[in-house]
């Protein structure tokens, strides 16, 4: 049943099969795979789509070399499998990456590496990223911006993605396919009754609604204790264990587009990967966190610890004013009693609370890499529930703009460039990475850059932003620089005003 189902009674309460309190990587990716099942879905988010773990990420699909040391092989094995389903159904947001990772002669020994990357390139069923190749860093152009010691490493591959634009596409696909998303939708209570949850939304406005759901899942992130116990009464404890990851952003340190992966002398790794054509990211950290997720920054300790570590294997030392930005992130990890955040699983767990035929899912844990397996695995703790939900469909579907090859970024950008002869390289690129095919109709007929509306800076148009205000929920210059797009590194502080004084103008028009 839908809203349309009870739309004729004024005082009807909207109801659906399943509600997702949670707009991360988890609960739009569950709300996509179950509205695509023929289930009616509604999703809240208190804030913005991807406004904190999702958008805080390394931004990797990976397998996890270093979760081999702690023997996560199932982990580890769906995740390497993930990467080029993955990479398949979203081309424009992720691509394939190569790492560096050179040998420290004090810390893991070289044959020990071998094995691993052995072992990661034959679990998890590889066919379009290349293998591991050993590397002299004395001849190679990765080994130049290294220091002269550093003469003999490995280069593998994982994959890069966009990990805000993914939950976006997420949700974007979810609606497409009948659910309501609503952002900016705060869930204040909810109560068990009549083989159904009765469900009390804050909206943005401050207006308290109610729907129905015969079914919750509660993929708050870093919250799912705060909803469990607070907004839904239930007694029993969230085994959660809360850890931060934080990432500096620096100048850019190196030319090429291979990334590195450091080993640090206390059994961590960070990585150092080029980002946004300008610039170097580096993460991350893995420390327990205290206090509420969203206050999550990078500390002044951590950012020195990271410059630390890459400082060891760079030829030149990061200084603090290298840094130009720097995020953090709180991961809801399922408590396994771990005696180190560094070695607290990161595998998901699904906790089912199933008490007068009305079920509570909720979710803990996993990574960016494996958000597809866990709502499928979310969805057949449901069926019981919901014997008319039809199997999986998602492993072959593509992302919204996603529908060409996997490596057809180029051509779409020589498409784009032909149609529209105004673009730069730079311009068509970024359009192409963001939004895929969809730039097609981003862009529509225009033939100068004029009939894209005002510029907001660098080359963000009108045009742009209300096709995110109007398909993809930004209400805020945040909203488009820092989670849509990464323009907000290119942005002055006047322009981000100019920007959201825009936006709120349009909101308020409308």
């Amino acid at each position: 049943m839908t809203d349309a189902d009870t739309a004729h009674a004024p005082d009807a309460i909207p109801t659906y099969d399943l509600a997702v309190v949670g707009g991360g990587v988890n609960g739009a990716g569950i709300a996509r795979d179950a509205a695509g099942r023929g289930l009616s879905v509604h999703l809240c988010e208190a804030g913005d789509l991807a406004q904190a773990t999702s958008s805080a990420s390394t931004k990797l699909f990976h397998g996890g070399l270093r979760y081999l040391e702690f023997y996560e092989f199932g982990l580890v094995r769906k995740a390497l499998i993930e990467r080029e389903t993955l990479i398949r159904a979203m081309p424009h947001i992720s691509w394939p990456l190569r790492f560096v990772l050179p040998h420290h002669p004090g810390l893991r020994p070289a044959w020990l590496l071998r094995i691993g990357l052995f072992i990661y390139d034959h679990l998890g069923g590889r066919k379009i990223l290349p293998a591991t190749k050993t590397l002299d860093l004395r001849k190679a152009e990765v080994g130049k911006p290294l220091k002269p010691e550093f003469t003999k490493g490995f280069e593998y591959s994982d994959g890069w993605v966009m990990d805000s634009r993914l939950v976006v596409l997420n949700a974007r696909d979810a609606a497409a396919r009948g659910a309501v998303i609503e952002t900016r939708t705060r869930l204040v209570g909810g109560v068990r009754e009549d083989k159904a949850w009765r469900l009390r939304l804050e909206g943005p406005d401050g207006a308290i609604r109610e729907i129905r759901a015969r079914a919750v899942v509660n993929a708050a992130g870093p919250w799912v204790d705060e909803v469990l116990r607070h907004r839904l009464g239930r007694n029993a404890p969230a085994h959660i264990r809360l850890v931060r990851g934080s990432h500096i952003v620096t100048k850019k340190l190196f030319d090429h587009d291979r990334a590195y992966i450091f080993q640090t002398s206390d059994g961590r790794i960070v990585f150092a990967i080029p980002y946004e054509d300008d610039f170097t990211l580096i993460g991350t950290t893995d420390r327990d966190h205290q206090g509420d997720p969203s206050e999550a920054v990078c500390t002044d300790e951590e950012a020195d610890y990271l410059r630390e570590v890459a400082s060891q294997y760079l030829a030149r030392p990061i200084e603090k004013d290298d840094v130009v930005w720097t995020y953090s992130g709180v991961r809801p990890l399922y408590d396994d009693g771990a005696k180190s955040a560094t070695q607290a699983t990161r595998d998901y767990v699904l906790q089912l609370e199933d008490e007068g035929g009305a079920p509570l899912l909720n979710v803990f844990g996993g990574k960016i890499t494996t958000f597809r397996k866990l709502a499928e695995a979310a969805l057949e703790k449901l069926k019981p529930s919901f014997p008319q939900m039809t199997g999986p469909w998602t492993h072959d579907a593509p992302m919204p703009g996603g529908d060409m090859p996997w490596d057809g970024v180029p051509a779409l950008v020589a498409e784009l460039r032909a149609a529209h002869p105004f673009l730069t390289a730079r311009w068509a690129t970024r359009l192409a990475r963001m939004y895929g095919t969809e730039a097609r109709k981003l862009l529509g007929d225009a033939t100068q850059d004029t009939d894209l509306g005002a510029r907001f800076g660098w080359d963000l148009t009108e045009a742009e932003v209300r096709f995110l205000m109007t398909h993809e929920w930004a209400r805020t210059a945040e909203d488009v620089l820092f989670r849509r797009s990464r323009l907000g590194l290119r942005f002055s502080a006047e322009e981000i005003k100019a920007l959201d004084a825009w936006m709120a103008a349009q909101t308020l028009a409308a």
